[in-house]
């Protein structure tokens, strides 16, 4: 008996010495607990915002009762006797208790899994605690992380009252033990579920195709509509068909409004939405029911520098351009003349469909004060006015309350090369008479001079009349003369003579005199062209008529006449068709006097002519008087050739039956 005990009494001796070892290891490490480990604690006493709790040390240690709260309560619910895992900062402090902290054995309680959960890419539960400097503070599993504020939402988020105490899905971000630092994305979670929607939405999306959405941004440019876990842009150009000043105007966030997918992008995941395509198009037929040239009555939408949009009917806009505002007002500043508002009749001038504008006028609703003036001033009427405006280039003219006129500084006289002489002379507020010289309604200018008033007045000189000029230049073509002090001249070379062959102008010097006819008198310049050659044919037909058959009995046809008739009788000894240019002449023209200038003479007048007379191709007006009703025959055939050159005013005022012409022809030879 006593064999078999022993051994079964030492076994019991030794499991109770094992059992003891580690009953007494178990008690060490729970009743002699050391700084920076995490015990359990038992509430002991809750003392206003302090609670007292028991760890195993020889003194308790105070915890603030905020560092319990769970789910962002500020005041938590504890009762004595409730056991925690409490944090040992350290083991006494100076007053003898315990240093405790509930949130860091949380913290390091949640580290563990925290970073698991970091590592695995998984989301995390947490709640918004309050704002600190640069983001908020996030209660995640028991540890405290910081949340950017660029990272609570897609878009910057304002007001964010509604997440706050609330459970929120977050992604850590950047986890640092050693600091005990967590920062966490509510951004990140949120844009993974968009795609994961866009996805979905894009899949079923058509362009044309209507949608429901909620408006979850304003902006001035337009709002953005959430479809469904992705967003859209309605521009404001595609709100409504007229002009909206901001998009407040017409929704506020969180309506739900019906759009229409205008187009899509799967590679931008751009949505672009309209809410006026659903609506008529007001353009349809608009031609119609707006008929070019046509009044209508418009409402003034907005007013800005370059004119004013009026509203014909909702959602049809037409611009009036300031320059179709007023007939008369220049430089028209348009908020002046119009307001916002304002009921105002215009007249459709053009309207571009594709472009979707349309051109109004408001002055063409009314009579065109230009067209009157020039139909009540012709040209060349004298009028009175005060002098407006003085420039370097003219003078402007008030003519009437609505008209003024400009005369440039070449239309004043004087010496155009100084016109700071001429403008000196006329002061603002003078009046002034002036001749019109034209008059644009189009344009809306009237063409002012006042040398031509002064030329009319002083009875200048006039065609016909015979001047007695001082050569200046001995041009390549004519003569530049001057007549008097400020009259300058012109006499081409073809008008030097008579006789082609004296036509050089190598016979002529300059501050030579002579005297030559007015041809031409131009209306702007107030230049006269001349002629030797009409001055001479003059003063031979003063001859003729002077000397001619009187007392005497025979006449210059007498003496042509037998001269004619002796030729005839003389024997042709060359080709006949050679010796007869003189019957051919007087069969072709009765009105050949002299057999001397023959057909060479025409031709060579013909050329010279062409080329003598660049003053008469001049466009400006030209002041011509008729010639005397009777004309001598001395004029030959190639005196008229050389006429014929001449313009057009000379050979018409130049009456081609002449009673004297035939009086000398019926006394010339009857062979001829």
């Amino acid at each position: 008996m006593t064999d078999n005990s022993s051994p079964s009494q030492e076994e019991n001796s030794q499991n109770d010495d094992l059992s003891f070892a580690q009953l007494f290891e178990e008690y060490v490490e729970h009743h002699d607990p050391k700084a920076g480990s995490i015990v359990e604690g038992h509430i002991i006493r809750v003392s206003g915002d302090q609670v007292l709790i028991d760890v195993g040390l020889k003194a308790e240690g105070w915890v603030d009762i905020r560092e319990f709260a769970q789910d962002g309560n500020d005041k938590p619910l504890i009762n004595e006797g409730d056991t925690y895992d409490i944090y040992i900062e350290r083991l006494q402090n100076k007053d003898g208790m315990a240093v405790l902290s509930r949130e860091k054995a949380c913290r390091e309680l949640a580290w563990s899994d925290l970073e698991k959960k970091f590592e695995a890419g998984n989301k995390i539960e947490g709640f918004i605690l309050s704002r600190v400097k640069g983001g908020y503070t996030v209660n995640v599993e028991g540890a405290i992380a910081f949340l950017p504020g660029s990272q609570v939402d897609i878009r910057p988020a304002r007001d964010i009252t509604p997440l706050l105490k609330t459970s929120q899905p977050f992604q850590i971000l950047k986890m640092d033990r050693q600091r005990g630092n967590i920062v966490v994305s509510r951004r990140a979670i949120m844009e993974d579920a968009r795609d994961e929607k866009r996805e979905e939405l894009f899949k079923t999306l058509e362009e044309g195709m209507i949608v429901d959405g909620v408006v979850k941004n304003i902006t001035h440019y337009g709002i953005f509509v959430d479809l469904g876990g992705i967003d859209g842009l309605v521009h404001i150009t595609d709100m409504a068909w007229n002009r909206v000043g901001h998009p407040s105007e017409l929704v506020n966030i969180g309506d739900t409004i019906k759009v229409q997918v205008i187009r899509f992008s799967r590679d931008t995941q751009r949505i672009s939405l309209g809410m006026k395509q659903l609506d008529k198009d007001p353009w349809e037929d608009i031609e119609d029911r707006y008929p070019q040239d046509t009044n209508f009555d418009a409402k003034v939408n907005n007013i800005t520098e370059y004119g004013a949009f009026v509203e014909l009917e909702e959602g049809i806009e037409g611009l009036v351009h300031v320059s179709e505002m007023s007939w008369s007002k220049r430089n028209l500043v348009a908020s002046k003349f119009l307001e916002k508002g304002q009921t105002v009749t215009v007249r459709v001038l053009d309207i571009n469909i594709p472009k979707r504008r349309i051109s109004l006028g408001m002055k063409q609703c009314t009579p065109n004060p230009w067209e009157a003036f020039k139909a009540s001033h012709p040209t060349g009427t004298q009028i009175t006015g005060k002098i407006k405006t003085i420039t370097e280039f003219g003078l402007f003219i008030g003519l009437t309350e609505d008209i003024d006129g400009m005369a440039h500084v070449s239309h004043l006289g004087g010496d155009k090369n100084n016109s700071d002489d001429i403008l000196s002379a006329y002061k603002k507020d003078d009046e002034v008479t002036m001749e019109i010289l034209d008059v644009d309604p189009e344009k809306e200018r009237v063409s002012l001079g006042l040398h031509q008033v002064a030329r009319k007045d002083d009875a200048a000189h006039k065609v016909g009349e015979v001047v007695t000029c001082l050569v200046n230049e001995v041009g390549e073509n004519g003569l530049v003369v001057s007549i008097g002090d400020d009259v300058e001249g012109y006499i081409p070379r073809s008008e030097l003579a008579i006789d082609p062959s004296e036509q050089r102008l190598t016979r002529f010097a300059v501050g030579e005199k002579l005297d030559a006819q007015v041809t031409r008198v131009e209306r702007s310049s107030g230049k006269l062209t001349l002629s030797i050659r009409k001055y001479e044919r003059e003063e031979e037909r003063a001859a003729v008529k002077a000397y001619g058959s009187t007392d005497s009995g025979a006449s210059l046809g007498d003496i042509l006449g037998v001269q004619l008739s002796a030729f005839k009788q003389q024997p042709s000894e060359s080709d006949p068709e050679e010796e007869t240019p003189v019957e051919t002449q007087d069969s072709e023209s009765p009105e050949a006097e002299t057999p001397v200038e023959t057909q060479s003479d025409e031709a060579v007048d013909s050329e010279s002519s062409e080329e003598e007379t660049p003053v008469e191709t001049q466009s400006d007006e030209v002041i011509e008087s008729e010639s005397s009703e009777a004309e001598t025959p001395v004029e030959t055939q190639s005196d008229e050739a050389t006429d014929s050159e001449s313009p057009e005013e000379e050979t018409q005022n130049e009456p081609e039956d002449n009673p004297d012409e035939e009086e000398v022809n019926d006394k010339e030879d009857p062979t001829s």
